[in-house]
């Protein structure tokens, strides 16, 4: 489907409003007000955008609107956070004009509310998502998911391709994945030292995490500083539940799928976005490919913005070995070792 000067323009509009958000973020730290002037102008930017697909009858009545993305359509980047999500979400939102739902947040929504429930619970009828009643509510999923896409980005035709970076909704995993079969999906991991370092060194007292979270809610002392270990040992866990449910959704789904670890997307990144293209069926001209690669590799990130306590740190897989007390170091291999085993099983130990 040709693309419209009209949407080649509020396209730009919306990219220049996901690249401000970093740079207002950091300038937030200082001056409050930034926080509610960027999102002012994120939703002032998104009214228009929807002003303009009611007009064109894309957000008409489901009956009559001009269909959104096909799920067929739909990327999904399932992963813990502090894998490289971002990193490869930019690399496949700019093999074609490609844009991307970042973390809507669907996954949590079911999938925690799904799994936390006892059986006893999902065998009554009367729960809301009950095993006797699940064919019934995962079509209510499936329309929930498509209409909650048509809305967020309304200018998507059903040729169009979505990006949807989902790290914490990779628990609903299994559900979404169930209720969008022809979705595509992406299993990115990342070995459980270097994501539970990153993360440790990023809700510390300093780090990006802690400064962007809203001032009434910041704590001065936070876990990461106040009990590392304690904190290790809760995101240890959480490493271990998600990327369980990642795996469960990835072995179960028949669709087009693909396992990427993110050592392997370091260590050869044009090979291994080559190898996720061809699973994904995604054909892409090599020099396309290229390009993404080069705009959005490691050495591109300005030195201002990378080291400790920042989003862009080190990329170096193995940084564990420093960043790591012994203790911490155990607890991890310990909590995680059924998916350290299988995805690292020559990983080196401590």
């Amino acid at each position: 489907m040709a693309t419209s000067r009209y949407q080649k323009v509020l396209w730009a509009g919306q990219d220049l409003v996901r690249r401000l958000k970093w740079p207002l973020r950091q300038l937030a730290k200082r001056a409050p007000a930034v926080v509610n002037a960027r999102n002012d102008l994120a939703r002032r930017y998104h009214e228009v955008l929807l002003k303009g697909a009611e007009a064109r009858g894309r957000l008409a009545p489901v009956e009559t609107a001009t269909p959104g993305v096909k799920p067929e359509n739909m990327i999904w980047i399932f992963c813990i956070s502090r894998s490289g999500s971002t990193w490869l979400r930019s690399m496949l939102a700019d093999l074609g004009e490609h844009k991307v739902w970042e973390e809507p947040g669907v996954g949590q929504l079911f999938g925690g509310f799904y799994i936390r429930a006892t059986r006893n619970k999902r065998a009554s009828k009367d729960f809301i998502l009950a095993d006797a009643t699940r064919k019934g509510w995962l079509k209510s999923i499936r329309k929930f998911v498509l209409d909650g896409a048509r809305y967020a980005h309304p200018l998507l035709g059903p040729d169009d391709h979505l990006v949807i970076k989902e790290p914490d909704g990779s628990l609903g995993a299994p559900l979404l994945m169930e209720a969008l079969p022809e979705s595509r999906m992406v299993f990115l991991i990342r070995d459980p030292r270097d994501a539970v370092a990153s993360a440790l060194d990023a809700h510390k007292k300093g780090g990006w995490m802690y400064e962007v979270k809203d001032r009434s809610v910041r704590k001065k002392d936070p876990l990461a500083s106040r009990n590392p270990d304690n904190f290790v040992r809760i995101r240890s866990n959480l490493y271990l539940e998600q990327i369980s449910r990642v795996r469960e959704a990835y072995n179960a789904h028949r669709g087009r799928k693909v396992l990427v670890r993110y050592e392997d997307l370091r260590a050869d990144t044009l090979g291994t976005m080559k190898r996720v293209c061809s699973a994904l069926e995604m054909p892409v001209p090599e020099g396309t490919l290229i390009r993404a690669v080069e705009k959005h590799s490691w050495e591109r990130v300005p030195e201002r913005e990378k080291g400790e306590g920042r989003f862009y740190r080190k990329a170096r897989p193995g940084g564990w070995r420093e960043d790591l007390t012994p203790r911490q170091i155990d607890t991890i291999e310990r909590v995680t070792a059924p998916l350290l085993n299988e995805f690292y099983p020559r990983a080196d130990k401590s």
